[in-house]
């Protein structure tokens, strides 16, 4: 198809799991009900709390990889599972990890975050998710045919524009993000860096997120569907779950990328740093 309905799911996760999960349940069933055939949920989106290593899973097998493969199943419909803290072997700090599970509620694809959130703001949260979580040191596109060639990212992902152009390069037609951005970033920095995103690199974004006040920080929400053009088709409020929808049309990629050129035009023979050499000053 080439057209067709996709769904951003904003939540105020908390930690407690089992209504954490219950409650993506609901957002599917409501993203459903609204014609969606791509529904993508936030970033750790069955637990924000302070125990990240006890609640991390395998993915597959998991119990939140079981939840999601029979939504995916009974309404068959591709199912972009946010984030979950993915259990790694041997090792005390889990991964971030997104799965991608199809109609038929089999894992397609997993992405690891790549970019660990360690940041101190002024006036805001400090934040080293380095010491936390691992990271992973995979870039993932895959191509879906029924919903597009689908590049992969989580929350301060965001911020690394290489990765994007990269899968763009590779294919990409829908980039997602699912986040949970503080607010002291997230109200200046989280639109921009979304519209960006998708407009240089000519693709739809699609950006769940979480809401609410969180262990250290606020969440930002405003989820937001945006199309390859920059302009924002979708977005949720600051402040309450919500499931937000628009219609993804892979021809429309096509359309701007003969308008712009931004991929065709680039110049890889010359993107490279010569040696610079201190400035002469003449007297």
């Amino acid at each position: 198809m080439t057209k067709f309905m996709a769904a951003a799911i904003q939540m105020d996760t908390q930690d407690d799991k089992k209504l954490n999960l219950q409650n993506a349940v609901k957002g599917i069933e409501e993203a459903v009900a609204k014609g969606a055939k791509l529904i993508a949920l936030p970033e750790t989106m069955n637990y924000i709390g302070r125990d990240e290593l006890k609640q991390a899973e395998p993915i597959p097998g998991g119990p939140t990889f079981k939840i999601l493969a029979e939504q995916a199943k009974k309404y068959g419909i591709w199912i972009h599972g946010g984030s979950i803290y993915e259990i790694k072997p041997r090792d005390n700090r889990p991964y971030n990890a997104t799965m991608l599970i199809s109609p038929e509620g089999n894992l397609v694809a997993k992405y690891r975050k790549l970019h660990p959130f360690d940041v101190i703001i002024i006036n805001g949260p400090f934040n080293k998710e380095s010491d936390r979580i691992c990271p992973g040191n995979e870039i993932v596109t895959v191509d879906t045919v029924e919903v597009g060639h689908l590049g992969l990212s989580i929350c301060y992902d965001i911020r690394f524009p290489e990765i994007y152009r990269l899968m763009a390069m590779a294919g990409a037609q829908v980039l997602l993000a699912p986040s949970n951005f503080t607010i002291n970033t997230g109200r200046d920095h989280w639109e921009i860096l979304l519209r960006t995103r998708a407009l240089e690199n000519e693709c739809y974004m699609i950006a769940p997120a979480q809401c609410g006040i969180k262990p250290n920080f606020q969440a930002n929400g405003n989820a937001m569907i945006i199309d390859p053009w920059g302009r924002i088709l979708a977005r949720a409020s600051t402040d309450k779950p919500e499931v937000i929808t628009a219609e993804i049309d892979l021809d429309y990629v096509d359309c701007v990328r003969k308008q712009l050129f931004t991929l065709a035009n680039r110049r890889p023979d010359v993107y490279h740093m010569t040696t610079t050499t201190k400035r002469t000053i003449m007297s």
